[in-house]
Parts: C-alpha cells; structure tokens; sequence
C-alpha cells in the first residue's frame, strides 16, 4: 500500500500501543490478579497483544471460566489496582519522544484520543510529563460516545482548532482506524503496538502502515512538511 500523508496541521495519537507502551503496568496488575484468584501467570506477549483491547478483553484472556454476569466486579477490581499503579514501568515508546520534541518546536498541535478512563490517562499523561504539552486528552468517557465512534476524533480537531481533514490520527486497533476514516481524517496504523494474532494491519485500510515508531516519526514530519530527520 502508499505510504503516504498529505500535508496535515495535527496529530492525533491514540494512548496504549500506540503512544506509550502501557503493556507492562497493565499485564502485572493482570497477573496480580491471577496470583490472588489462585492462578498463575499470563505469558507476557499473549497478555501484551491483547492490551489496545481493554481491560474487559484481558480479564476475560485471563479468566476464560468466569461467566460475563461475574466479570462487572473484576472489572472494578482491576481498575482500582491499576489506578494504583498507573505509571511504574509504562514509558512513550523509543523515537517518539524526538518526534514530539520536533512537533513542539515547530508549533504542530498534537493530542491523544483513547478508550481508557480519564482517571488513569490524566495521571499516566502527567507522570510522563507530556500533560502541559499536549493540545488535547480525550479520554473513554469524555463524552457519551467513543472509539469506533468518530465523535471524539471530531472532538478531538475542535479542541486543536483543525479540520478533520486537515489532521492525522495514529493508532494499532481497527477501530481506530474506523474512527478515524469516519471523522474523514487521515489515518496511520501503528504495526508496532498491540495486536493479536492473526489481525493483520494490511486489512484496516488506514492510509499509511508504520512498523515502528521511527517509520511512524518519518511519515508524520514529511506529512506536516518538516525534516524527517527528527531533529528540532
């Protein structure tokens, strides 16, 4: 497929996979939970794939057996212990921070769009010391609708004063790209993040597929007509 951008004025990120890998703080406190049910520990990397999918899709890799009417209350237990823990070992993923860097620099507006509660993207945005940089975090329940649904894309370019078609957004979930067509924007899917077997980014139809956030940096400065040697 093209690997390209047309010229863009903002970039939107989503969060887990995509801007910060969040995989390792959310898979130990998956397994904390397996450890105190009685079970033992999640394979990392099956656990890891299945992140961009929520909490919900991991506890029910992580406890098959549990009927749906009993997964309610280990939801609510699994966000209170990872709220507890929302930052220990999450870190922006490696060439992101350089992308950023340039971005601020040259004045491009750029902001996050994710599925997770606010109560742990403000915190984990915070603790990365990227809440003062950003344009915008709108997070799962922002409003009353969310990912695949484009209202907080469009949301998302009203607070970054953009027309949809004049920004980009970047994500490793189908739905993201769904989300992100529907707001008639441009779309970049991020191969790297966490994707589970067998999907396969080639069959989203985002418009650009970056193997790495370096690929992904390389896309997005030539897309808003900057230097794509990452340097501010």
């Amino acid at each position: 497929m093209a690997q390209t951008i047309g010229k863009i004025d903002a970039v939107l990120f989503d969060l887990d996979g995509t801007l910060v890998d969040t995989a390792p703080d959310m898979v130990a406190v998956l397994n904390q939970m397996r450890l105190a049910h009685g079970a033992g520990p999640l394979p990392y990397e099956e656990a890891r794939a299945n992140v961009s999918n929520g909490a919900v899709a991991l506890l029910r890799l992580a406890f098959p057996e549990i009927p749906e009417s009993d997964i309610g209350p280990l939801h609510g237990e699994y966000l209170e212990r990872y709220e507890g823990s929302v930052c220990v070992k999450s870190s922006v993923f490696p060439d992101i921070p350089e992308l950023l860097d340039v971005l601020d620099a040259r004045a491009c507006p750029w902001g996050v769009v994710t599925n997770k509660p606010q109560r742990m993207t403000d915190p984990l945005l915070e603790a990365l010391g990227l809440s003062d940089r950003l344009r915008c975090a709108v997070s799962g329940d922002t409003l009353e609708r969310r990912k695949p649904d484009p209202a907080p894309l469009l949301y998302a370019c009203e607070q970054c004063a953009v027309q949809p078609q004049r920004a980009v957004y970047v994500g490793d979930a189908v739905r993201d790209i769904e989300a992100g067509r529907a707001a008639g924007m441009q779309t970049i899917a991020a191969a790297y993040g966490y994707i589970v077997p067998g999907d396969d980014p080639d069959t989203w139809n985002a418009d650009a597929i970056a193997a790495d956030a370096k690929e992904l940096a390389q896309l997005l400065l030539k897309a808003v007509n900057l230097n794509p040697s990452i340097s501010p």
